[in-house]
């Protein structure tokens, strides 16, 4: 499936956000197993599943890029503090804006364009009607700071990770889509103060492992992961700071609207080293699918009612799920012919 980007959905209020049948197709679905435990599930961020998949080139567009632009820009209208980065972050912001923009124009020329001549960048984005002439390196010559100038202009969130001391830090990102996070307070936390809240992990090593791991990471070999939840509406943004919003709508699932009403969202991580900064690029790409959209296809149904039916209840707590879990699984066990 090539861009063809949808017109403007909402994320909010009406939610008027759905999924073509392509869509659905390409969905990342999860679950590779019947049974679900954290894990890294790390893995090289090559291309994977065609033409048309999730994975076939290094940053996804698809058909929800120009709703999910305009969430993002109404977003930072009303709190500018979901983008910052911290004076030492500025190469590593040029680094990301790099590496956005060529991936961008060589993946998808029919929407993107990019002619560098030095220093000297001339940057096209025609589904946001975007042509600016810009100086790589010096801030002045964008409408706006790097990192909030190409943030507006991709999906999913992105954070860069300061490497230092043998640890990572979280020291500039454009987050406007969180799964019940922020930015505000999570900003200058290393590794392991950022993943502090996350159960069934820490008694294991994973994280240790997991850091060990990530500060290898070289130029040139991202990796991938894909992390999931549960959110009722199609909300992309599930922020703490937007909880008044968000929390109450938990106590509205039920037995009736639960396959409309709770949606499967997935996160496609993708951590990749920069070459100037030697910081991380840590982008989240998000995906929401109806349970009803789900279901149209029968072997994820399976796969989901089991990983529901046995998922421990300290994920079921930390993932915010305890209010309608039974209610997800008692829908999914009428697909599941072992139940």
């Amino acid at each position: 499936m090539r861009v063809a980007p949808k017109e403007i959905q909402s994320f909010r209020d009406d939610f008027t956000y759905s999924n073509s049948a392509e869509a659905i197709e390409r969905f990342p679905f999860p679950f590779a197993e019947d049974e679900y435990r954290y894990s890294v599930n790390m893995e090289p961020h090559l291309p994977k599943g065609g033409e048309g998949s999730a994975y076939e080139h290094f940053l996804d567009i698809d058909e929800h890029y120009l709703s999910e632009m305009a969430e993002r820009e109404l977003v930072l209208k009303e709190m500018p503090h979901r983008c910052l980065a911290m004076p030492h972050m500025d190469l590593a912001c040029w680094d990301m804006v790099e590496r956005i923009m060529v991936s961008l124009s060589e993946d998808y020329p029919d929407y993107f364009s990019l002619i560098r001549d030095g220093d000297h960048w001339s940057w096209e984005n025609k589904l946001l009607n975007i042509k600016d002439q810009f100086t790589f390196g010096d801030s002045s010559s964008l409408p706006m700071p790097p990192l909030d100038y190409i943030g507006r202009q991709m999906q999913g969130d992105f954070a860069l990770l300061d490497q230092r001391e043998g640890d990572l830090f979280l020291d500039a990102g454009i987050i406007t889509c969180p799964a019940d996070w922020s930015l505000a307070f999570d900003a200058g936390m290393s590794f392991k103060e950022w993943h502090g809240p996350v159960p069934m992990a820490h008694g294991e090593g994973i994280f240790e492992r997991a850091l060990k791991y990530l500060i290898a990471i070289p130029v040139g070999k991202p990796v991938r992961r894909l992390n999931w939840t549960l959110t009722v509406n199609a909300r992309m943004d599930t922020s703490p700071e937007k909880y008044h919003e968000w929390g109450h709508e938990r106590t509205s699932v039920t037995p009736e609207n639960v396959g409309e009403k709770v949606y499967l969202r997935v996160e496609l991580q993708v951590l990749d080293r920069m070459p100037r900064s030697n910081a991380m690029m840590f982008s989240i790409r998000t995906y929401l699918l109806s349970l009803e959209d789900l279901v149209t296809n029968k072997e994820w149904a399976v796969r989901m009612h089991r990983a529901m039916k046995t998922l421990p209840e300290p994920l079921i707590n930390y993932k915010g799920l305890t209010r309608f879990h039974g209610t997800v699984v008692d829908y999914l066990a009428q697909f599941d012919p072992v139940n």
